[in-house]
């Protein structure tokens, strides 16, 4: 039933992409500010104890009613899942970001580039130079990619029913949440880096498989640990590597150089590596979706 799930849910968010997504994250925004304007006294218990408050239930009453469908019809719980993967895959979540840089950069329209690429950041970006506009471009969509939709999967297989879907993109969103809180935020900080170890590698053995493997492997063992967040660094890396384009590096800045660490090895970011970025993605789904699928049948066999 996962996968069957998983191919109709991206199916229905190819055909119509989850149109009001500021209403359920403005609605999330306003119960983490509530749970934190409760709990925080400035110790790390209390963050503890909000971010159970805020997830279990939310997760538990998932697998429950899972199994409750389950009991009721087969076809109920699978249109349970599809409704949960539906919400929380993200594959065209920043998409028209990502293409309409791609036109706008083949169309020779710098500033529109500029403009989209500035919005998807939420950084000024009209001093960047068509270089650094296609590898931050493709800095982003490898990062959403994980974040959005193979970090997703990675859990909703993991644990039973679809609350590994709920679980993972509510801890995504509270870490951004309470991360930089201070103490109160740490649990949150802790639990998103325990989520993320095993998925990111997932992530990355995906990359490395569909791309340049010895590229891929030789940029992730070498490279992630010196960015400036490592588990992230391990995705940037390995997609890097397995597209044979050097990302991170410094930026330009109007203050001067922003330094950043090196990633990937071969050549200079340049607009044909967008396509290259679409035709990677694609490929590591479509493999992750292949090895469920032998999964599911050497289970039933």
């Amino acid at each position: 039933m996962g996968v069957l799930a998983i191919v109709i849910a991206l199916l229905l968010e190819q055909w119509h992409p989850v149109a009001d997504r500021k209403t359920w994250i403005a609605m999330l925004t306003q119960a983490a500010n509530s749970l934190e304007a409760a709990f925080n006294a400035g110790e790390v218990r209390h963050g503890t104890i909000a971010w159970l408050v805020a997830v279990l239930p939310v997760v538990l009453g998932a697998t429950a009613l899972h199994y409750l469908l389950w009991w009721m019809h087969p076809l109920l719980a699978l249109a349970f899942h599809v409704a949960v993967l539906y919400l929380t895959l993200g594959f065209r979540q920043s998409s028209h970001y990502f293409t309409g840089i791609q036109n706008a950069i083949r169309a020779g329209e710098m500033e529109r580039a500029q403009e989209l690429l500035g919005a998807w950041r939420g950084e000024p970006s009209g001093h960047r130079s068509r270089e650094e506009v296609v590898r931050l471009t493709i800095e982003e969509a490898l990062a959403h990619a994980h974040r959005h939709v193979f970090g997703v999967l990675f859990w909703y297989v993991v644990v039973p029913g679809p609350g590994g879907a709920i679980l993972y993109r509510l801890a995504v969103f509270l870490e951004r949440r309470w991360g930089l809180l201070g103490t109160f935020g740490q649990a949150a900080q802790r639990v998103r880096r325990a989520l993320e170890w095993p998925a990111v590698r997932m992530t990355a053995a995906a990359f490395a498989v569909v791309g340049d493997f010895e590229d891929a492997i030789y940029c992730w063992r070498t490279q992630a640990r010196a960015w400036p967040d490592p588990q992230l660094g391990i995705v940037l890396a390995a997609g890097a590597g397995a597209l044979g384009v050097r990302l991170g590096m410094p930026l330009g800045e109007i203050a001067g150089p922003a330094a950043r660490p090196d990633l990937g090895v071969g050549e200079n970011a340049e607009p044909q590596f967008l396509d290259s970025t679409v035709g990677l993605l694609w490929r590591a789904l479509v493999l992750w979706i292949f090895v469920l699928v032998v999964v599911s049948a050497l289970r039933i066999f």
